[in-house]
C-alpha cells in the first residue's frame, strides 16, 4: 500500500514513497489526475533529479501538468510525456498502480525487485 485513496485529490498535492527498480531503491510519487491515480519515479527525464522542490508539489500552477522544478521541464500527467521542454519527447518512467480498497496499492511488474 502506498497511502489512503483518499489522500489524492484531483489534481492536488502528490504523495511520495520509495519503490525497488531493478535492484535500487527509488524516489517515487503518485498523483490523482481525470480520476486515476498515476505513479512515476520521482526524476526528470532531462537530468534525474527529483520534480518536486515542496515536498507533493508536483503540478504546474494551472494543474494541467506535472513539471520539474529545476529544469522546467513540463509532462502529461496521463503518460509521463515530456511536452515542453529541455527533454520533449522524453517520458517519466511509469509505476503500475491501482485504487482498491479504499488504498492506492502498487502493482509489481516483471522486471522489478
Amino acid at each position: 500500500m502506498i497511502c489512503p485513496a483518499s489522500a489524492l485529490v484531483e489534481r492536488g498535492e502528490g504523495v511520495r514513497f520509495r519503490v525497488w527498480l531493478d535492484g535500487v531503491e527509488r524516489p517515487a510519487f503518485v498523483v490523482r489526475f481525470d480520476g486515476h491515480p498515476r505513479a512515476y519515479i520521482n526524476a526528470c527525464a532531462h537530468v534525474a533529479v527529483e520534480l518536486d522542490w515542496l515536498e507533493g508539489a508536483f503540478f504546474d500552477s494551472e494543474r494541467q501538468h506535472l513539471i520539474c522544478a529545476t529544469h522546467g521541464a513540463t509532462y502529461d500527467p496521463a503518460s509521463g510525456h515530456c511536452v515542453v521542454g529541455p527533454c520533449r519527447g522524453a517520458r517519466l518512467t511509469p509505476l503500475t498502480v491501482v485504487e482498491r480498497d479504499g488504498q492506492i496499492v502498487l502493482l509489481e511488474d516483471e522486471g522489478r525487485t
